[in-house]
Protein backbone atom coordinates (compact mmCIF):
# COMPACT_ATOMS: atom_id res chain seq x y z
CA UNK A 1 0.00 0.00 0.00
CA UNK A 2 1.74 3.46 -0.83
CA UNK A 3 1.78 5.74 1.66
CA UNK A 4 -0.21 9.20 1.66
CA UNK A 5 1.31 11.86 2.71
CA UNK A 6 -0.52 15.32 3.72
CA UNK A 7 0.23 19.01 3.77
CA UNK A 8 -1.27 22.26 2.89
CA UNK A 9 -4.51 21.31 1.79
CA UNK A 10 -2.42 18.51 -0.26
CA UNK A 11 -2.31 15.02 -1.28
CA UNK A 12 0.65 13.28 -2.52
CA UNK A 13 0.68 9.34 -3.49
CA UNK A 14 4.32 8.10 -3.25
CA UNK A 15 5.17 4.93 -4.45
CA UNK A 16 2.72 4.61 -7.33
CA UNK A 17 2.20 5.79 -10.60
CA UNK A 18 -0.95 3.46 -11.42
CA UNK A 19 -4.15 2.45 -10.08
CA UNK A 20 -4.07 -1.19 -8.98
CA UNK A 21 -1.47 -3.35 -10.33
CA UNK A 22 0.30 -0.70 -12.60
CA UNK A 23 3.49 0.05 -10.63
CA UNK A 24 6.10 1.62 -12.26
CA UNK A 25 5.93 3.61 -15.97
CA UNK A 26 8.45 2.37 -18.61
CA UNK A 27 11.30 3.88 -19.90
CA UNK A 28 10.96 5.29 -23.35
CA UNK A 29 14.21 4.27 -25.43
CA UNK A 30 13.98 6.81 -28.39
CA UNK A 31 16.63 7.05 -30.69
CA UNK A 32 17.06 10.34 -30.36
CA UNK A 33 19.18 10.90 -27.12
CA UNK A 34 18.86 14.38 -25.49
CA UNK A 35 15.79 16.75 -25.45
CA UNK A 36 14.89 19.14 -28.16
CA UNK A 37 12.17 19.83 -26.17
CA UNK A 38 11.17 23.94 -25.34
CA UNK A 39 10.43 22.86 -21.73
CA UNK A 40 14.14 22.02 -21.09
CA UNK A 41 14.81 18.09 -20.52
CA UNK A 42 18.48 17.65 -19.34
CA UNK A 43 20.23 14.50 -21.01
CA UNK A 44 21.87 11.58 -19.05
CA UNK A 45 22.95 8.01 -19.06
CA UNK A 46 19.56 5.87 -19.73
CA UNK A 47 20.80 3.32 -17.80
CA UNK A 48 21.79 5.27 -14.86
CA UNK A 49 19.69 4.23 -11.76
CA UNK A 50 17.35 6.42 -10.44
CA UNK A 51 18.26 8.05 -7.09
CA UNK A 52 15.57 10.61 -5.05
CA UNK A 53 15.42 14.19 -5.47
CA UNK A 54 16.63 16.23 -2.17
CA UNK A 55 13.23 16.57 0.09
CA UNK A 56 13.38 20.58 0.48
CA UNK A 57 14.71 22.78 -1.88
CA UNK A 58 15.01 26.88 -3.10
CA UNK A 59 14.07 29.07 -5.09
CA UNK A 60 15.79 32.87 -5.71
CA UNK A 61 14.04 35.49 -7.68
CA UNK A 62 17.53 37.07 -9.76
CA UNK A 63 15.41 39.25 -11.76
CA UNK A 64 12.58 40.69 -13.44
CA UNK A 65 13.95 40.15 -17.35
CA UNK A 66 10.90 41.85 -18.92
CA UNK A 67 7.50 43.30 -17.68
CA UNK A 68 4.71 45.17 -19.21
CA UNK A 69 3.31 42.31 -21.05
CA UNK A 70 -0.21 41.62 -21.94
CA UNK A 71 -1.85 37.93 -21.85
CA UNK A 72 1.02 36.47 -21.93
CA UNK A 73 1.04 32.18 -22.52
CA UNK A 74 3.69 30.54 -24.19
CA UNK A 75 7.58 31.25 -24.17
CA UNK A 76 10.18 29.85 -26.38
CA UNK A 77 14.20 30.50 -25.53
CA UNK A 78 15.69 30.60 -28.51
CA UNK A 79 19.11 29.50 -28.91
CA UNK A 80 22.51 30.35 -27.21
CA UNK A 81 20.39 33.15 -25.46
CA UNK A 82 19.70 35.16 -28.23
CA UNK A 83 16.55 35.54 -26.84
CA UNK A 84 12.69 34.63 -25.65
CA UNK A 85 10.02 34.26 -27.89
CA UNK A 86 6.49 34.72 -25.82
CA UNK A 87 2.71 34.67 -27.40
CA UNK A 88 0.32 37.06 -26.86
CA UNK A 89 -3.19 35.22 -25.92
CA UNK A 90 -4.99 37.94 -26.70
CA UNK A 91 -3.68 40.04 -29.17
CA UNK A 92 -2.66 36.91 -31.26
CA UNK A 93 1.07 38.22 -31.50
CA UNK A 94 4.63 36.36 -31.00
CA UNK A 95 7.47 38.67 -29.11
CA UNK A 96 10.99 38.64 -28.89
CA UNK A 97 12.50 39.50 -25.27
CA UNK A 98 16.09 40.61 -24.95
CA UNK A 99 17.32 38.74 -22.37
CA UNK A 100 20.09 40.69 -21.22
CA UNK A 101 17.60 44.47 -21.72
CA UNK A 102 14.06 43.45 -21.66
CA UNK A 103 13.37 45.07 -24.49
CA UNK A 104 10.57 43.70 -26.42
CA UNK A 105 10.03 43.14 -30.12
CA UNK A 106 6.81 42.47 -31.79
CA UNK A 107 7.86 39.86 -35.13
CA UNK A 108 3.93 39.65 -36.06
CA UNK A 109 0.19 38.93 -35.89
CA UNK A 110 -0.56 34.92 -36.51
CA UNK A 111 -3.42 35.43 -38.71
CA UNK A 112 -6.73 33.46 -38.07
CA UNK A 113 -6.45 33.45 -33.98
CA UNK A 114 -10.28 33.79 -33.04
CA UNK A 115 -9.65 34.75 -28.65
CA UNK A 116 -12.50 34.55 -26.54
CA UNK A 117 -12.16 32.74 -22.76
CA UNK A 118 -9.03 30.99 -22.52
CA UNK A 119 -8.88 30.40 -26.29
CA UNK A 120 -6.64 32.53 -28.46
CA UNK A 121 -2.29 32.16 -29.10
CA UNK A 122 -1.24 29.39 -26.32
CA UNK A 123 1.55 27.26 -26.63
CA UNK A 124 4.69 28.09 -29.17
CA UNK A 125 7.78 25.87 -29.37
CA UNK A 126 10.56 26.08 -32.02
CA UNK A 127 10.97 23.25 -34.61
CA UNK A 128 14.08 20.61 -33.66
CA UNK A 129 15.61 21.96 -36.89
CA UNK A 130 15.37 25.64 -35.80
CA UNK A 131 18.80 26.69 -36.11
CA UNK A 132 18.28 25.88 -40.43
CA UNK A 133 14.07 25.63 -41.22
CA UNK A 134 13.31 29.12 -38.34
CA UNK A 135 10.27 27.62 -37.76
CA UNK A 136 7.53 28.37 -34.46
CA UNK A 137 5.07 26.10 -34.13
CA UNK A 138 1.92 27.29 -32.39
CA UNK A 139 -1.23 26.65 -30.82
CA UNK A 140 -4.26 28.79 -31.50
CA UNK A 141 -7.76 28.65 -31.27
CA UNK A 142 -9.35 29.78 -34.75
CA UNK A 143 -13.16 30.54 -35.19
CA UNK A 144 -13.89 26.68 -35.43
CA UNK A 145 -11.75 24.94 -33.87
CA UNK A 146 -8.23 25.09 -31.91
CA UNK A 147 -5.39 23.61 -34.10
CA UNK A 148 -1.74 23.79 -34.72
CA UNK A 149 0.57 25.60 -37.11
CA UNK A 150 3.83 26.92 -38.06
CA UNK A 151 5.12 29.63 -39.56
CA UNK A 152 8.66 30.80 -40.79
CA UNK A 153 10.37 33.37 -38.69
CA UNK A 154 12.46 35.97 -41.14
CA UNK A 155 14.24 38.46 -39.39
CA UNK A 156 15.32 40.08 -42.53
CA UNK A 157 11.89 41.67 -42.82
CA UNK A 158 11.06 44.98 -40.74
CA UNK A 159 9.31 44.60 -36.92
CA UNK A 160 5.99 42.98 -36.78
CA UNK A 161 6.36 41.68 -40.53
CA UNK A 162 8.99 38.66 -40.09
CA UNK A 163 6.31 36.13 -39.08
CA UNK A 164 5.47 34.24 -42.22
CA UNK A 165 1.80 33.19 -42.81
CA UNK A 166 0.88 29.99 -40.63
CA UNK A 167 0.67 26.54 -42.18
CA UNK A 168 -1.52 24.51 -40.52
CA UNK A 169 -0.55 20.94 -40.06
CA UNK A 170 -2.90 19.84 -37.83
CA UNK A 171 -6.65 21.07 -36.62
CA UNK A 172 -9.72 20.00 -35.63
CA UNK A 173 -9.21 19.88 -31.59
CA UNK A 174 -12.33 20.53 -30.25
CA UNK A 175 -12.44 24.45 -28.98
CA UNK A 176 -14.51 26.17 -26.45
CA UNK A 177 -15.12 29.18 -23.99
CA UNK A 178 -12.93 26.92 -21.37
CA UNK A 179 -10.53 23.89 -21.63
CA UNK A 180 -8.61 24.48 -24.84
CA UNK A 181 -5.59 23.02 -24.02
CA UNK A 182 -2.77 24.71 -25.89
CA UNK A 183 0.21 23.45 -24.40
CA UNK A 184 2.97 21.95 -27.10
CA UNK A 185 6.53 20.64 -26.71
CA UNK A 186 9.47 18.52 -29.17
CA UNK A 187 9.85 15.42 -27.37
CA UNK A 188 13.49 13.74 -27.22
CA UNK A 189 12.16 11.45 -29.86
CA UNK A 190 12.04 15.12 -32.20
CA UNK A 191 8.21 14.13 -32.13
CA UNK A 192 5.50 16.86 -31.47
CA UNK A 193 3.35 16.66 -28.29
CA UNK A 194 0.01 18.67 -27.35
CA UNK A 195 -2.10 18.92 -24.45
CA UNK A 196 -5.28 19.66 -25.27
CA UNK A 197 -8.87 20.11 -23.02
CA UNK A 198 -12.52 18.70 -23.38
CA UNK A 199 -14.11 22.11 -24.00
CA UNK A 200 -16.23 21.73 -21.47
CA UNK A 201 -17.75 18.50 -23.16
CA UNK A 202 -17.07 15.61 -20.51
CA UNK A 203 -17.71 13.12 -23.07
CA UNK A 204 -14.87 13.99 -25.14
CA UNK A 205 -12.62 13.00 -22.13
CA UNK A 206 -13.05 9.23 -22.79
CA UNK A 207 -13.72 9.26 -26.44
CA UNK A 208 -10.49 7.90 -28.20
CA UNK A 209 -12.21 9.08 -32.01
CA UNK A 210 -12.26 12.61 -29.95
CA UNK A 211 -8.75 14.76 -30.01
CA UNK A 212 -10.41 16.37 -26.50
CA UNK A 213 -9.17 15.94 -23.15
CA UNK A 214 -5.47 14.00 -25.06
CA UNK A 215 -2.50 14.19 -25.05
CA UNK A 216 -1.68 13.98 -28.75
CA UNK A 217 2.03 12.50 -30.31
CA UNK A 218 2.69 13.77 -33.69
CA UNK A 219 5.52 14.25 -36.29
CA UNK A 220 6.57 17.68 -37.27
CA UNK A 221 4.67 17.66 -40.50
CA UNK A 222 1.11 16.97 -38.19
CA UNK A 223 0.88 13.26 -38.91
CA UNK A 224 0.03 10.74 -35.82
CA UNK A 225 3.69 9.58 -34.80
CA UNK A 226 5.10 6.25 -35.67
CA UNK A 227 4.49 3.71 -32.61
CA UNK A 228 1.47 5.56 -31.17
CA UNK A 229 -0.22 3.27 -28.77
CA UNK A 230 -3.39 3.10 -31.40
CA UNK A 231 -3.38 2.76 -34.63
CA UNK A 232 -3.39 5.07 -37.30
CA UNK A 233 -4.52 8.06 -34.16
CA UNK A 234 -2.60 10.52 -32.95
CA UNK A 235 -3.89 9.98 -29.40
CA UNK A 236 -0.99 9.19 -27.15
CA UNK A 237 -3.01 9.64 -24.02
CA UNK A 238 -6.57 10.16 -22.83
CA UNK A 239 -9.07 11.13 -20.19
CA UNK A 240 -8.19 14.47 -19.35
CA UNK A 241 -9.93 17.49 -18.55
CA UNK A 242 -7.51 19.78 -19.71
CA UNK A 243 -3.71 19.21 -20.29
CA UNK A 244 -1.89 22.28 -19.86
CA UNK A 245 2.21 21.27 -19.12
CA UNK A 246 4.61 19.20 -20.56
CA UNK A 247 8.15 18.32 -19.62
CA UNK A 248 10.30 15.20 -20.25
CA UNK A 249 12.93 14.34 -17.06
CA UNK A 250 16.43 13.40 -18.06
CA UNK A 251 15.37 9.68 -18.94
CA UNK A 252 13.65 11.02 -21.52
CA UNK A 253 9.95 10.38 -19.37
CA UNK A 254 7.11 12.39 -19.95
CA UNK A 255 4.85 13.94 -16.73
CA UNK A 256 1.96 16.62 -17.73
CA UNK A 257 -0.12 18.77 -14.86
CA UNK A 258 -3.86 18.85 -15.19
CA UNK A 259 -6.69 21.31 -14.24
CA UNK A 260 -9.15 19.53 -11.96
CA UNK A 261 -12.50 20.93 -11.50
CA UNK A 262 -13.43 21.27 -8.17
CA UNK A 263 -11.30 19.16 -5.93
CA UNK A 264 -8.12 17.42 -7.60
CA UNK A 265 -5.37 18.94 -9.80
CA UNK A 266 -3.01 16.71 -11.04
CA UNK A 267 0.64 16.18 -12.02
CA UNK A 268 0.80 12.86 -13.95
CA UNK A 269 3.66 10.52 -15.17
CA UNK A 270 2.38 9.97 -18.71
CA UNK A 271 2.13 6.25 -19.64
CA UNK A 272 1.28 5.54 -23.93
CA UNK A 273 -2.29 4.73 -24.14
CA UNK A 274 -3.28 5.40 -20.36
CA UNK A 275 -6.45 6.20 -19.34
CA UNK A 276 -6.65 8.98 -16.62
CA UNK A 277 -9.86 9.01 -15.10
CA UNK A 278 -12.07 11.91 -16.27
CA UNK A 279 -14.60 12.39 -15.94
CA UNK A 280 -14.92 9.17 -13.72
CA UNK A 281 -12.40 10.36 -11.65
CA UNK A 282 -10.82 13.39 -10.37
CA UNK A 283 -7.15 12.65 -9.11
CA UNK A 284 -6.24 9.61 -7.39
CA UNK A 285 -8.99 6.24 -8.03
CA UNK A 286 -8.97 3.20 -6.61
CA UNK A 287 -10.40 1.80 -10.16
CA UNK A 288 -7.16 0.18 -11.53
CA UNK A 289 -7.90 0.75 -15.03
CA UNK A 290 -6.88 4.76 -14.62
CA UNK A 291 -3.54 5.91 -13.86
CA UNK A 292 -3.41 8.01 -10.66
CA UNK A 293 -1.71 11.29 -10.63
CA UNK A 294 1.63 11.15 -8.69
CA UNK A 295 1.01 14.47 -6.86
CA UNK A 296 -2.58 16.11 -6.35
CA UNK A 297 -3.61 19.52 -4.79
CA UNK A 298 -6.52 20.57 -3.94
CA UNK A 299 -7.50 23.43 -6.85
CA UNK A 300 -7.33 26.54 -4.60
CA UNK A 301 -3.44 25.96 -4.32
CA UNK A 302 -2.79 25.00 -7.82
CA UNK A 303 -5.02 25.17 -11.01
CA UNK A 304 -1.68 24.19 -12.75
CA UNK A 305 -0.29 25.60 -15.60
CA UNK A 306 3.37 25.02 -17.12
CA UNK A 307 5.90 22.57 -15.52
CA UNK A 308 9.61 22.51 -16.38
CA UNK A 309 12.27 19.50 -15.01
CA UNK A 310 15.33 20.50 -13.29
CA UNK A 311 17.70 18.44 -11.95
CA UNK A 312 15.49 15.74 -10.28
CA UNK A 313 13.09 17.85 -9.70
CA UNK A 314 9.44 18.95 -11.65
CA UNK A 315 8.48 22.90 -10.94
CA UNK A 316 4.78 23.68 -11.34
CA UNK A 317 3.64 26.95 -12.05
CA UNK A 318 -0.23 27.79 -10.33
CA UNK A 319 -2.61 30.13 -11.42
CA UNK A 320 -5.36 30.58 -8.96
CA UNK A 321 -3.12 28.65 -6.25
CA UNK A 322 -0.54 32.16 -7.03
CA UNK A 323 2.34 29.75 -6.21
CA UNK A 324 5.11 27.51 -7.93
CA UNK A 325 5.41 23.81 -6.82
CA UNK A 326 8.30 22.17 -6.33
CA UNK A 327 8.16 18.19 -7.23
CA UNK A 328 11.15 16.38 -6.15
CA UNK A 329 11.18 12.98 -8.13
CA UNK A 330 12.23 9.32 -7.66
CA UNK A 331 11.91 7.92 -10.69
CA UNK A 332 7.82 8.17 -11.96
CA UNK A 333 6.79 8.82 -8.45
CA UNK A 334 7.11 11.92 -6.01
CA UNK A 335 9.99 11.43 -3.51
CA UNK A 336 8.50 13.94 -0.91
CA UNK A 337 5.87 15.95 -0.68
CA UNK A 338 5.80 19.03 -3.07
CA UNK A 339 6.86 22.66 -1.64
CA UNK A 340 5.39 26.03 -2.46
CA UNK A 341 7.36 29.08 -3.30
CA UNK A 342 6.40 32.45 -3.79
CA UNK A 343 3.02 31.87 -2.58
CA UNK A 344 1.18 35.42 -4.02
CA UNK A 345 4.23 37.17 -4.12
CA UNK A 346 3.57 37.69 -8.35
CA UNK A 347 0.04 36.94 -8.61
CA UNK A 348 -1.16 33.77 -11.18
CA UNK A 349 1.87 32.28 -12.19
CA UNK A 350 1.14 30.39 -16.13
CA UNK A 351 4.34 29.33 -18.14
CA UNK A 352 7.88 27.94 -16.64
CA UNK A 353 10.91 26.97 -18.62
CA UNK A 354 14.24 25.62 -17.49
CA UNK A 355 16.81 28.03 -18.89
CA UNK A 356 20.06 25.76 -18.58
CA UNK A 357 21.45 25.49 -15.29
CA UNK A 358 19.96 25.57 -12.20
CA UNK A 359 17.70 28.44 -13.47
CA UNK A 360 14.32 28.58 -14.74
CA UNK A 361 11.93 31.24 -17.25
CA UNK A 362 8.69 31.69 -15.46
CA UNK A 363 5.68 34.15 -16.75
CA UNK A 364 3.13 35.35 -15.03
CA UNK A 365 -0.66 36.07 -15.88
CA UNK A 366 -2.25 38.26 -14.39
CA UNK A 367 -3.60 40.22 -17.54
CA UNK A 368 -5.70 36.74 -18.43
CA UNK A 369 -8.96 38.52 -17.47
CA UNK A 370 -9.06 36.26 -14.20
CA UNK A 371 -6.07 38.18 -12.19
CA UNK A 372 -5.91 41.34 -10.88
CA UNK A 373 -3.19 43.39 -12.92
CA UNK A 374 -1.09 45.85 -11.57
CA UNK A 375 1.57 48.19 -12.91
CA UNK A 376 4.05 46.50 -15.02
CA UNK A 377 2.34 43.14 -15.43
CA UNK A 378 2.74 40.90 -16.41
CA UNK A 379 6.21 40.05 -16.48
CA UNK A 380 9.00 37.43 -16.80
CA UNK A 381 11.45 36.47 -14.19
CA UNK A 382 14.29 34.96 -13.93
CA UNK A 383 14.69 32.31 -10.90
CA UNK A 384 17.60 29.72 -9.63
CA UNK A 385 16.06 27.05 -8.02
CA UNK A 386 17.71 23.85 -6.33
Amino acid sequence: MPAVLAAAGLLLTVGCSSGGGGGGLPTPSWAGGSSASGSGAASASAGAPDSPAPAKGSVTVVRTVAEGLKSPWGLAPLPDGAGLLVSDRDDGTISKVDEKTGKTTELGVVSGVSAAGEGGLLGIALSPGFASDHMIYAYFTSASDNRIVRMLWDESKPAEEQLGAPDTIFKGIPKGFIHNGGRIAFGPDGMLYAGTGESGQRGLAQDRKSLGGKILRLTPEGDPAPGNPFPDSPVYTYGHRNVQGLAWDDKERLFASEFGQDTWDELNAVKPGGDYGWPDAEGKSSDPKYVNPIAQWHTDDASPSGIAYVDGVIWMAGLKGQRLWRIPLDGTTAAAAPQAFLTGEYGRLRTVVAAGGDKLWLVTSNTDGRGRPKAGDDRILELRVK
